[in-house]
């Protein structure tokens, strides 16, 4: 990884682009487990199958009372656990619905296509599993979601001193990662401060998501109705001015630890930054996407109705699979995994009420 990168200095989201998503050396790429207890970090999704059966019911709402179109698009479907419960949940609740539905995975994961194909093989006429955007199916409309996508796009970083902002830069001295840092140049990032207001104090990193916002037209060309649904960590524009935020988002996770330096283990460790949610509704709305709203996913959840999905057991096996689905359940609106995350909810050219 090191021998790649000598001799040049790489912007922080050129740096994330190779330490991620390289064929050869990126994190995403490579054919390890990464999510779950023997990976580096574990997902609300991964929490037994309770987040898929409850946005399962929601998506047959949508589907039954307000006839959007049998199709989902998940987007980042790491090993395929969330479709299998919305499939499972889908099939069973509203067959009528199913037997006309399609759920489509865009993953750039050549190991996780493997994974979501072993484990989505009972619903194998119903899955289309694509490797990007450009490959879905023409003027798709339905349902589109993503659970901790965007905290993974490269950003550039970028700080403040003495008046003036400067771009931070990833480079090799000897055998080790260093930051370096010059005057920014670079436009988009500025006309990004520009358009979204963004107002730095002396001292203040902050991670810049064009990644993100690109994305976000790429995706409105590829949908031509949809109702979006964003399930993510993040701040408002409000929270990151907070001082304690000064320093940004960007991290590492490595074997379930928390890694403040996002230049160790290059290639071996996840790296993430907070979602920019204000970015996103403002982009979106630019391209034509209604904003619905922002929960807090506990909020959402209960919204939803996940305690609905409370099994009756008479078992006393604190290990037994209904006593741990109901836990799964209760952990997820009770600990702070379940106020940690949000949803946001958009639309384009529907409009709709998600939660009633």
């Amino acid at each position: 990884m090191l021998e790649k990168m000598k001799y040049k200095r790489l912007s922080y989201a050129q740096y994330m682009e190779l330490v991620l998503y390289d064929e050869q050396y990126g994190y995403y790429m490579k054919r390890k487990e990464k999510i779950g207890r023997p990976g580096d970090f574990i997902t609300t999704s991964n929490v037994a199958n309770v987040i898929g059966h409850v946005f399962a019911n929601l998506f047959i709402r949508l589907m039954e009372t307000y006839s959007v179109p049998p199709h989902i698009c998940e987007i980042g479907g790491g090993t395929g656990r969330f479709a299998y419960a919305v499939l499972e949940q889908w099939q069973r609740q509203s067959p009528e619905t199913f037997s006309n539905g399609r759920y489509t995975i865009v993953e750039a994961s050549p190991y996780h296509r493997e994974k979501q194909v072993e484990m989505l093989a009972p619903f194998a006429d119903h899955i289309h599993i694509v490797s990007n955007l450009a490959e879905l199916p023409s003027s798709f409309s339905g349902i589109v979601f993503s659970n901790e996508l965007f905290d993974a796009f490269p950003v550039h970083v970028v700080e403040k001193r003495n008046g003036q902002i400067y771009e931070c830069f990833v480079a090799v001295e000897g055998d080790k990662l260093v930051e370096q840092y010059a005057p920014l140049e670079n436009e988009e990032i500025a006309q990004y401060l520009a358009e979204r207001n963004i107002d730095l104090v002396d001292g203040q990193r902050f991670e810049v998501p064009l990644a993100m916002k690109t994305f976000i037209f790429q995706l409105n060309d590829a949908i031509e109705r949809a109702i979006i649904f964003t399930v993510d960590y993040g701040y408002t524009d409000e929270e990151w001015k907070h001082p304690l935020r000064r320093q940004g988002s960007l991290r590492g996770y490595y074997r379930h630890q928390l890694i403040n330096d996002p230049l160790r283990y290059p290639g071996d460790m996840d790296i993430t930054t907070h979602v920019q949610w204000d970015a996103l509704r403002f982009y979106g709305e630019q391209v034509g996407w209604t904003f619905t709203h922002l929960w807090r996913q506990d909020e959402f959840l209960l919204k939803a109705g996940i305690f609905n999905q409370l099994i009756d057991h008479d078992d006393p096996n604190p290990f037994s699979e209904k006593s741990r689905y109901n836990r799964a359940i209760r952990s997820l609106v009770m600990s702070d995994i379940g106020s940690a995350f949000q949803v946001m909810v958009q639309q384009k050219k529907m409009n709709i009420s998600i939660l009633t």
